[in-house]
């Protein structure tokens, strides 16, 4: 196991602070907690003095980020689809809000698995949306779904909220049900006009592109696959060199759930909704350019191109229009596409060579130039 690397100790009182506090003695219920995403997400509420309880199947992958961090929280292992055990975590530990992150997130593999990626997508968001229903402690659920929900046209501006469902692959299109089924609930079920009438919670959904960072040991995804060929002395195989992409820390969405997280907990109705979060336009670079530029921070990376034409189809360019998020919840990305790749490979360099783990140092730089940049979330720096 890596050893968790804290260059400034004293900045987790800080996090207290962050998202005006609202997380601070809350009990957060994550799904997907030991996935990457997930796994980030809960080590950021942790310092922020949440009280996190997490339901999830294994980590998927050894090594994973999630038992690297070790991680002061309830861990349940356990499947979405089901609806009696996830339902019995609820009643034990009775969530105020619940971030829904557990999820089948592989393209490729849905074409392999198209049934259990429904299920688990659909029908297993279904059944957690049912136990929030039951839980009268709930009050904010968070759905994070995906940028591929929308029917892509594969046009040249980003996707609006208010952009058709759709899904050419089985993952895609469950993601689309995912968001279609979000909808349905928030009105028949969690309608904003009857909130603190028939029922007291907020449902909002998000929608965010390709996330990289450290932790992620995932299959078919750029990143991983270059970093574990570096660690084996490889060259890694790029299937898809043209494909463009809206590359973002994971940093960068996790501020934004976290954002909508509590403005929903505030009570803010108005919230309650569909929201992208997305990197600016200079994060949409190709897949080429990507492994180009992540070469200068480490110099043992190497790949070779090979465009097998028999590859299952996968979109060649999507982006997202954040321009809502912008506006009305006043979120930002922090990091600029040459941060995001500096900061994604010294994570695994220190992991492979060092055998320590930069997510501490990450995420202190990252609220750091949250305040410098004066994000509201972030606070202000101290005098």
């Amino acid at each position: 196991m890596g050893r968790l690397m804290n260059n400034n100790s004293s900045f987790n009182i800080q996090h207290l602070t962050l998202f005006n506090s609202i997380y601070n003695n809350k009990v957060v219920l994550v799904t997907g907690h030991t996935g990457f995403k997930g796994s980030w997400l809960c080590f950021w509420l942790i310092q922020m003095g949440a009280k996190v309880i997490g339901y999830s199947l294994k980590p998927p992958t050894s090594p994973n980020h999630f038992e690297l961090l070790n991680l002061d929280m309830v861990s349940v292992i356990g499947d979405i689809r089901d609806g009696d055990k996830l339902n019995a975590v609820f009643s034990k530990y009775q969530p105020e809000i619940v971030f829904h992150l557990a999820a089948q997130p592989l393209v490729r593999l849905s074409y392999k698995e198209p049934i259990e990626t429904f299920e688990t997508n659909v029908i297993g968001t279904l059944k957690v949306f049912e136990a929030c229903k039951n839980t009268k402690s709930v009050r904010a659920i968070v759905n994070i779904t995906s940028d591929k929900c929308y029917e892509n046209k594969e046009w040249v501006w980003g996707y609006r909220e208010n952009d058709p469902m759709g899904g050419y692959d089985p993952y895609s299109a469950s993601k689309g049900c995912a968001e279609l089924l979000t909808s349905s609930y928030r009105k028949s079920f969690f309608n904003v006009n009857e909130y603190g009438k028939s029922h007291n919670v907020l449902l909002a959904s998000c929608r965010a592109g390709n996330v990289i960072g450290g932790g992620d040991w995932a299959k078919d995804r750029l990143m991983t696959d270059i970093m574990v060929a570096v660690s084996q002395g490889k060259k890694v195989v790029i299937r898809n060199p043209q494909a463009t992409r809206p590359w973002q820390h994971v940093l960068e969405p996790l501020s934004g759930y976290l954002m909508l997280g509590q403005k929903l907990l505030e009570g803010k109705k108005e919230f309650a909704q569909a929201w992208n979060f997305g990197s600016g336009g200079q994060g949409s670079i190709t897949v080429r350019e990507v492994v180009e530029n992540i070469k200068r921070y480490w110099d043992k990376i190497d790949y070779e191109i090979n465009q097998d034409t028999d590859q299952p189809h996968e979109a060649g360019l999507l982006k997202l229009d954040c321009s809502k998020a912008y506006m009305l919840l006043k979120w930002r990305d922090v990091w600029d596409s040459n941060t995001t790749f500096q900061k994604t490979v010294n994570w695994y360099k220190s992991y492979y060579e060092k055998n320590e783990i930069l997510t501490e140092e990450d995420l202190n730089s990252y609220i750091e130039d949250a305040r410098e940049k004066g994000l509201e979330w972030a606070g202000r720096n101290a005098e």
